[in-house]
């Protein structure tokens, strides 16, 4: 059994921690998203409706581009206006990207999604002036040489970006840096990332690989004061080898435990990175962004190694829902996450082939737990049965809870007491499998996805939930006044 035991200290689970990653990698941009205007593919201004509208039903708060690795080698004038300049995608694969795909394109799918910017800057290939006129020509409303060529290019007045990314890996792909060199970059760039009028942006730094817990201490000592958040990049690999990851089906109950066990290591990344920040940062101004995170197998046979393409099963759902359990624990600091990626790529929400489309058992795991958007976190204490986790929130005068039953074998009953008596059910919903590998095909594209769930009893202030082997459970009740 274990007890909710709210407190007006608590934080507010933010609604970006769902925040989604969309690279120029693979079919994750070209097909997966942005077809154009002239595709037999159903869109609209280029991007393919139905993934806006299955996006969107997910309630995306904001989508990190172009990168990733792509990040540090993309030169955005090459991406605007009727003359593109093509460009070899170095990282992923050495295929040629048109840039038809560019910053008023990115635009559109944010205007479409409702989702808020998040941009990563170039710092690994680029210079300080570049992407100085970046920023003036996404925000600037002034007569300037920039503003006047975003107008020529058919946008009068100015976005919004919310977020700016001040590279990328840095430490590898984005420039090979060490810790020291790239807090005095990052100082440097990150002056010519200036509001205008009314925009206001938030300042990532570039932060650590997993465990590099130097990383983070240089630079929390060197630019605390320069930046608004830190970035943390971790993946679960279920062999912990790069050369070898593990495959992402038809794996052994071994490779399911060892996947878990790893990807709960986000919590002692997410605690000691924490600790780090406190020590310079005691206020917690500076936010936390694992702004790449998820599962990453050995590429499905006869793919591009390059393009990242991986199936997606019942245990990237639970890994996703287990990731979010720990996000939320960690909500005073965590202010954003971005899984790898939206489409097509790595950990997605969605796959696609021409023009069919289906969604994963994470897009899924990620219905479950919209209602803990924005939401208040509310602490347990309490003692839970073995392979199960819970997360609480309060919203609107209603508590969700979201529970996981990771083991294979056994069905799980989880007692909650909550602050009051229950008055009324809101919602009861399931994601589970027979096998711990279902996955969704496109021949059948709803073997794995959510249903009602029956197991749940109410009993005044408690909420017993028996959760059967591999399954996640939302469960969101009013409380009688």
């Amino acid at each position: 059994m274990i007890t909710a035991v709210p407190s007006a200290l608590s934080p507010v689970i933010d609604r970006r921690i769902y925040g989604q990653f969309a690279e120029h990698l693979g079919r994750g941009i070209y097909e997966g998203l942005w077809v154009g205007p002239d595709s037999p593919i159903p869109n609209r201004n280029g991007l393919r409706i139905d993934a806006i509208d299955a996006l969107r039903a997910i309630k995306v708060p904001v989508v990190r581009w172009p990168g990733g690795c792509f990040a540090d080698e993309y030169h955005w004038l090459k991406g605007v206006g009727d003359q593109r300049g093509a460009m070899v995608n170095t990282h992923w694969g050495g295929v040629v990207d048109p840039n038809e795909f560019g910053t008023h394109e990115y635009f559109e799918l944010l205007n479409q999604l409702d989702a808020e910017a998040y941009i990563n800057g170039n710092v690994g290939s680029g210079g300080v002036a570049e992407m100085q006129d970046w920023i003036e020509y996404m925000t600037l409303d002034s007569h300037t040489e920039m503003a006047e060529l975003r107008k020529r290019h058919g946008r009068e007045q100015p976005w919004k970006v919310q977020f700016f990314g001040v590279g990328n890996e840095n430490w590898g792909c984005g420039g090979n840096m060490t810790s020291l060199h790239y807090a005095n970059l990052y100082r440097q760039y990150q002056t010519y990332v200036r509001n205008y009028g009314d925009n206001r942006i938030t300042k990532v730094a570039c932060g650590a690989n997993a465990d590099d817990y130097e990383w983070t201490d240089v630079l929390m000592a060197r630019a605390t004061d320069h930046m608004d958040a830190l970035s943390l990049h971790y993946y679960t690999l279920p062999t912990g080898e790069w050369d070898v990851k593990g495959a992402a089906v038809g794996f052994g109950d071994a490779d399911w435990y060892d996947t878990i066990r790893r990807t709960l290591m986000m919590d002692t990344l997410l605690t000691r990175h924490g600790q780090l920040m406190d020590k310079h940062d005691p206020g917690k101004r500076v936010g936390l962004y694992v702004d790449e995170w998820g599962t990453w197998y050995d590429v499905e046979q006869g793919t591009n190694p390059g393009f990242l393409f991986q199936q997606n099963t019942m245990r990237d759902a639970v890994v996703a829902a287990l990731n979010f359990n720990v996000f939320h624990r960690h909500a005073d600091r965590v202010r954003m996450t971005n899984i790898a990626q939206m489409v097509n790529v790595l950990q997605a929400m969605l796959l696609t082939d021409g023009e069919r489309l289906l969604k994963t058992p994470t897009y899924h795991a990620f219905a479950l737990y919209t209602d803990h958007q924005d939401a208040t976190s509310v602490p347990v204490r309490g003692v839970l049965p073995a392979h199960t986790d819970v997360t609480l929130s309060h919203r609107d005068g209603a508590y969700t809870a979201s529970a996981v039953n990771y083991g294979l074998e056994r069905p799980a009953e989880i007692e909650i007491v909550l602050p009051g008596a229950i008055g009324e059910l809101l919602r009861s919903d399931i994601l589970t499998a027979e096998q711990a590998d279902a996955h969704n095909t496109f021949e059948n594209p709803d073997a794995v996805t959510v249903t009602a769930f029956e197991g749940v009893r109410v009993s005044g202030d408690r909420l017993t939930l028996t959760l059967p082997p591999r399954s996640i459970v939302t469960v969101r009740g009013r409380v009688a006044q």
